[in-house]
C-alpha cells in the first residue's frame, strides 16, 4: 500500500507539472520590460515569449504580434521552443505510460514484472520532460540576465524575468519530483520478488499436471493372481442348482 500511495502522489505531482509546462510554453511573459533608470514607462508595458511579443497599455488594452519568421529569431529562442515542445510530448507519453504501469489500474495485471517496468519507464519520461523544461527556462533566463547587465544594451531595451519563467521553474520541479517518486516506488526487491513469482508459477503448474496416477502395488496383484489360481470357477455348486424338497 505504501508503494501504491507513492505512485499516486508522484503521478498527480507530475500531472500538475505537465500542465504547468503547457502554460509556460503558451504564456508570452517570458521577459518583460524593465522600469529602471531612464526606462521608466508607465503608459506601455512590453513583454515577449517564445511565440509572440505583446504591448500592454495603461487602459488595459493588449496588442500582441506573432513572430513573422522562425529562422530570423535568435538561436536561444528556437532552441527553447524545441525543448518546450519536446517536454510537452514527453510528459504526454509519460502520463499514458504511468497509467498503464501503476498498481491501481488493471491494465496488464497478469504480468506484474512488466507492469512495474512500465511504471518506472513513465517516471523516467517525466524526469526527461522536467530536464528539458529546466534547461529551456534557465537558458532563456541566462540570456535575459546577460542582456540586462550588458553595458552596450540601451536602457529602454532592457528586460527582466517574466512570470512564465517562474511558472516554468515550478513546473519543472513538480514533474521531476513526481517522476522521482514513480521511479522510487518500484524498489529492486519488489522487482526481484515479481520475477521470482513469474518463474515459479509455471513450474508449479507443470508439477501439478505431471503428477502420475496412483498404481496398484505389485504385492496386491500377486495376491489376486494366487486367489484366482486356487479357486474353481466351474464348481458344480454353481452349475447344478440345489434340489427342491417338497
Amino acid at each position: 500500500m505504501a508503494n501504491l500511495g507513492m505512485q499516486l502522489l508522484g503521478y498527480f505531482l507530475a500531472l500538475g507539472g505537465w500542465i504547468g509546462i503547457i502554460a509556460t510554453t503558451a504564456l508570452p511573459q517570458w521577459k518583460q520590460s524593465s522600469y529602471v533608470g531612464d526606462a521608466i514607462i508607465t503608459a506601455v508595458g512590453l513583454y515577449e515569449g517564445l511565440w509572440m511579443s505583446c504591448a500592454s497599455q495603461s487602459t488595459g488594452q493588449v496588442q500582441c504580434k506573432i513572430f513573422d519568421s522562425m529562422l530570423s529569431l535568435d538561436i536561444h529562442i528556437q532552441t527553447c521552443r524545441a525543448l518546450m515542445v519536446l517536454s510537452v510530448l514527453l510528459g504526454l507519453i509519460g502520463i499514458i505510460t504511468s497509467v498503464v504501469g501503476m498498481k491501481c489500474t488493471k491494465v496488464g495485471d497478469n504480468n506484474p514484472a512488466v507492469k512495474t517496468r512500465i511504471a518506472v519507464a513513465g517516471g523516467v519520461l517525466f524526469l526527461l520532460a522536467g530536464l528539458c523544461t529546466l534547461v529551456s527556462v534557465s537558458w532563456y533566463a541566462t540570456q535575459v540576465s546577460y542582456q540586462f547587465f550588458n553595458p552596450n544594451t540601451p536602457a529602454n531595451a532592457r528586460y527582466e524575468f517574466g512570470c512564465a519563467l517562474f511558472v516554468g521553474w515550478a513546473a519543472a520541479s513538480l514533474i521531476v519530483l513526481g517522476g522521482s517518486l514513480l521511479c522510487c516506488s518500484c524498489s529492486k526487491e519488489d522487482m526481484q520478488g515479481q520475477q521470482y513469482y513469474r518463474q515459479s508459477q509455471p513450474s508449479t503448474a507443470r508439477e501439478t499436471t505431471s503428477t502420475p496416477t496412483p498404481l496398484v502395488p505389485p504385492s496386491r496383484i500377486l495376491l489376486l493372481i494366487s486367489r484366482l489360481s486356487t479357486s474353481t470357477p466351474c464348481s458344480p455348486t454353481y452349475l447344478h442348482p440345489a434340489p427342491l424338497h417338497l
